[in-house]
């Protein structure tokens, strides 16, 4: 299993525009077979910061994930010009 974390923080303003955009990316990416979990946090002390967690079987279902014309349309199009910053990082469980 591969687990990616990532942070956002929405620019100001937008932060229904990403749950909205997320949540669209989330129902297509749930449908993936390699796909072990896709689910959007939000801070509770600053709301336009966000928490992405995702697990993957393999490297095999990041590069399907990644690959998928619904990654373009809605992380790299629609969700990056909408953020402040983004933070991701790739983890492997240990136990």
């Amino acid at each position: 299993m591969i687990c990616i974390s990532a942070t956002y923080v929405a620019k100001p303003g937008n932060e229904a525009e990403v749950i909205a955009t997320v949540g669209k990316m989330s129902e297509h990416t749930r449908q993936e077979p390699g796909n072990l979990m896709y689910l959007l946090h939000r801070s509770v002390a600053e709301p336009r910061k966000f928490f992405l967690y995702e697990q993957y079987e393999d490297q095999a279902a990041i590069e399907a994930h990644r690959a998928a014309p619904y990654f373009k349309e809605y992380v790299l199009e629609k969700l990056i010009p909408l953020l402040e910053s983004r933070v991701p990082e790739i983890y492997e469980p240990l136990f």
